[in-house]
């Protein structure tokens, strides 16, 4: 049996229809669909090496695996291309103040970091494919869910400042252009508009002599990825494990917000039976990535935008994609290029991609409708957001709990606590009031009893 059956003619989408994982156009077609995908997810993909100081190539080519992976693991029935996840640039810059990783060291430190986050998320994959995604909406309702996004791209606030004023000028620039494309354009240009950005911002910065070409010029063609291995005999490293912990939470909210996705578009309700597998899938990616140099991914939302635009979710698109991603990463000179991205550029496009990681956040409190007139929904956010923004930190010897993780655990006991406390005192909600019914206008349907 083939892998995948021709959808009508091969050569378009039938009206009306949308090609499923199991179908493929043409490979003339499905190639150029691919290459589409590829330069989706092009854009964030190198941004997250860049800004962690992590090897493009690498990281490059552990995407294109984890994809493969992917695909395998999800018995290729769930389209998606696993890039760099931007949930990891706040524990791993946290090594170094705030700043990309500068030594081979801190690398390997930080790789232990990745490690152990995916394989958590590995084992959460196990549990959810034997008991259902249920007992993660109880965990993470949509108030603590929505907090631990956001403040997640607030905690990097400072790191876009420390960028940005280095060439005030570029990074303007650089931002507007990032603006202007989200704004002026629709459908697929729209989706890319932080692509777009970089590319107007780097084209500026080589008309003014702010990019040197000379690394570029000196790397070969082809070459081998620069590899590291994670520190497990480091305790440095160990005692810095606590802090991408909650980056899983943000990844269990991307893949089971991919699934989802992609079962609402594609209508096949059935493709929702696969979340365990895809949180199994991505978590594997993450540790193959981390153990060898490479940072954590996620499920990509630029590439479900690919998908939306062109009604095509054959999962071969994805094949040609992650083979496409590897062969990249064979080429030390394409590395040696984004290396030249000077830091007022990325100081522009982190102000809004940092920014966006937490309107993500608090745009899930809105698809949700949380009640924001009740005080605990108020404190979980209040506290958790303050705690992040202000960089909180606690340390024990080499043992060092960072904002994120203090912040992650400060959303979670407030909420729950606060919820239990209401229960204890049998009054139906902490405020004096009725907890708000499932589907009412305001109401969160997870402070519900009975769901």
């Amino acid at each position: 049996m083939p892998l995948w059956t021709l959808h009508g003619n091969g050569r378009n989408v039938e009206p009306g229809k949308v090609v499923h994982p199991s179908e493929r156009l043409s490979w003339g077609a499905t190639i150029a669909i691919g290459a589409q995908h590829v330069v989706a997810m092009f854009g964030a993909t190198f941004l997250v090496p860049i800004l962690t100081g992590f090897p493009v190539s690498t990281t490059l080519l552990f995407s294109g695996l984890g994809t493969l992976l992917f695909l395998v693991i999800t018995r290729n029935k769930m389209p998606s291309y696993l890039g760099s996840s931007f949930a990891f640039i706040a524990p791993i810059t946290a090594l170094n103040a705030g700043k990309a990783l500068e030594t081979p060291l801190q690398i390997t430190q930080a790789l232990l970091g990745i490690v152990a986050a995916g394989v958590l998320l590995a084992i959460v994959g196990f549990i959810v494919q034997k008991a259902g995604v249920r007992w993660i909406d109880k965990l993470m309702p949509p108030v603590v869910a929505g907090s631990i996004v956001a403040l997640i791209g607030f905690n990097l606030a400072p790191a876009a400042w420390n960028n940005f004023q280095q060439q005030p000028e570029l990074a303007t620039v650089t931002l507007v252009a990032v603006i202007l494309f989200s704004v002026l354009f629709r459908g697929f240009l729209g989706r890319i508009s932080i692509f777009l950005g970089v590319v107007v911002g780097y084209i500026v910065a080589a008309l003014t002599n702010q990019v040197s070409f000379d690394a570029v010029a000196k790397a070969a063609w082809i070459g081998l990825p620069q590899f590291h291995l994670a520190g497990f005999g480091d305790g440095l490293a160990w005692a810095a494990v606590p802090m991408f912990l909650p980056v899983v939470l943000v990844l269990i909210a991307e893949n089971v917000g991919h699934v989802r996705g992609v079962a609402t578009m594609t209508e096949d309700p059935s493709i929702n039976k696969h979340t365990g597998r895809a949180l199994i899938a991505d978590g594997v990616s993450t540790t193959l990535a981390g153990a060898f140099g490479g940072s954590g991914t996620t499920t990509y939302g630029e590439n479900i935008g690919v998908m939306a635009a062109t009604r095509v979710y054959s999962t071969a698109a994805y094949w040609v994609a992650g083979i496409v991603a590897i062969l990249l990463a064979f080429s030390p000179k394409i590395g040696a290029l984004f290396n030249t991205i000077p830091p007022g550029m990325l100081g522009g496009v982190t102000t809004a991609l940092y920014g966006l990681i937490g309107v993500i956040g608090i745009k899930i409190w809105v698809d949700n409708r949380v009640d924001f007139s009740r005080p605990v929904n108020q404190y979980t956010v209040a506290v958790s957001f303050v705690i992040a923004i202000a960089g909180f930190a606690m340390g024990w010897g080499n043992f060092q709990l960072g904002a994120i993780v203090i912040g992650t655990v400060a959303a979670l006991l407030i909420y729950h606590l606060g919820n239990f406390i209401a229960r204890v005192r049998k009054t139906g909600a902490d405020d004096g009031g009725p907890i708000p019914a499932v589907g009412q206008l305001g109401g969160d349907p997870h402070d519900v009893e009975a769901k």
